[in-house]
């Protein structure tokens, strides 16, 4: 039980700083559109734009009227969004299963062993998650990307 907290409060901190880390943008389209998401690219003329409600897209740049910094009126992290992120995993079964899921993870097993990531964690301290290589591995563990997912539905 104390392990599947710790995953839980571990969780909230890997996605919490994966969506601070995000720099998010707004990308307005020639026909008025916004698309809201994290610009992965720049190909060949074609942007890819990671969203949290349309997935992954790839927009060719003629299509694209501007692109800026996401307003102060988007919706954003704030610190009162850790806890109704938190919420929200706790309350969902699925993504529970998946946290629980974790305790057998190699990546996790090392994340929860260094007292710097959990203390980090713990007080919200996304800079030093941030610049701490173990925690960063864990933003692109499969089973995290699909508790992502889930979460942000």
């Amino acid at each position: 039980m104390l392990r599947t907290f710790l995953l839980s409060l571990l969780m909230t901190g890997v996605l919490g700083a994966g969506l601070a880390a995000a720099e998010i943008k707004e990308v307005e389209l020639i026909d008025g559109s916004v698309i809201t998401g994290e610009v992965l690219s720049l190909s060949s003329g074609v942007y890819t734009i990671r969203t949290v409600s349309l997935g992954t897209l790839t927009i060719d740049d003629a299509k694209v009227r501007a692109i800026r910094p996401q307003s102060s009126s988007s919706p954003s992290l704030r610190a009162g969004d850790v806890k109704t992120l938190q919420d929200k995993m706790l309350s969902n079964a699925e993504v529970m299963g998946l946290i629980a899921s974790l305790k057998d993870d190699p990546q996790f097993k090392k994340a929860l062993e260094d007292p710097e990531i959990l203390n980090a964690v713990s007080t919200g301290d996304i800079a030093s998650l941030m610049a701490n290589p173990k925690f960063l591995e864990l933003l692109n563990n499969a089973t995290v990307q699909d508790i992502r997912h889930k979460v942000a539905k």
